[in-house]
């Protein structure tokens, strides 16, 4: 695996965010990003930072594991860390990786991992494309993709928003999805500024398809996007230039 998994700790326990990070610390494929200590620190910083798993608490202040999990459009990868046996069958529903009852051992959080990585090279290899051509036709508005032997002609015009998977990119498309090796970075890099914007470290959006724009959400192609905090001052800047006072 070329990059680290992207960790955030999610738990009111401070002990409990010890143990975690210190059985962290002794695999190398993993990086704890962050630490919060409620739903709505996690809530902020999944708008802050990239994120491919998370560590969930369930009974915490105000707003539970489950139900915050609940809350997540596009959720990363989730293990369970919980003294509680009763939420198992709930969190299974809710397609979690893995449920680690407290106290757990390092080698039984060692397992939870691997399954994470597992999962992660099975989301690797469900449609994917890849490699996409980093050559861009200026003259043109397309961009070819790479698939299965396959090179597919994808026009900018029929692209609705992009959307980051770990190492990979979903390419939100008028009639398919595409989902290719890539980084955000790079494919941003391919795209026309002036149809295209960042809104959030997992979304790039093309501006002529947003339908409304509500608080920190994006209305585009039937979906509502999060807009992130570092994305915020630009994005509404750019909006302000097209308004009609």
């Amino acid at each position: 695996m070329s990059q680290k998994i992207k960790c955030l700790i999610v738990d009111d326990e401070p002990l409990a965010q010890r143990i975690i990070e210190k059985y962290a610390e002794d695999i190398s494929t993993i990086e704890i990003v962050c630490k919060c200590n409620n739903a709505f620190e996690a809530m902020q910083a999944l708008n802050d930072n990239e994120i491919d798993l998370i560590f969930l608490d369930i009974n915490m202040p105000k707003l539970s594991g489950i139900n915050f999990l609940k809350t997540l459009k596009n959720p990363p990868l989730v293990i369970i860390t919980t003294a509680y046996s009763e939420y198992a069958l709930e969190s299974y529903e809710l397609d979690v990786i893995d449920y680690l009852k407290k106290p757990f051992s390092f080698e039984r959080f060692w397992k939870a991992v691997q399954k994470v990585q597992e999962r992660i090279k099975e989301l690797s290899k469900e449609n994917v494309v890849h490699e996409i051509v980093t050559s861009h036709n200026h003259d043109e508005d397309f961009i070819f993709v790479k698939s299965n032997k396959k090179t597919y002609k994808v026009n900018i015009s029929d692209v609705f928003y992009i959307e980051a998977l770990g190492d990979y990119v979903k390419i939100h498309t008028t009639d398919k999805v595409i989902i290719t090796y890539q980084s955000m970075k790079k494919i941003e890099a391919l795209l026309p500024t002036a149809t295209f914007t960042r809104i959030h470290k997992s979304f790039i959006v093309s501006i002529p398809k947003i339908k409304s724009i509500e608080g920190n959400m994006v209305e585009i192609k039937d979906e509502k996007l999060p807009i992130g905090s570092n994305y915020k001052q630009e994005f509404q800047h750019i909006i302000d230039k097209s308004s009609v006072s």
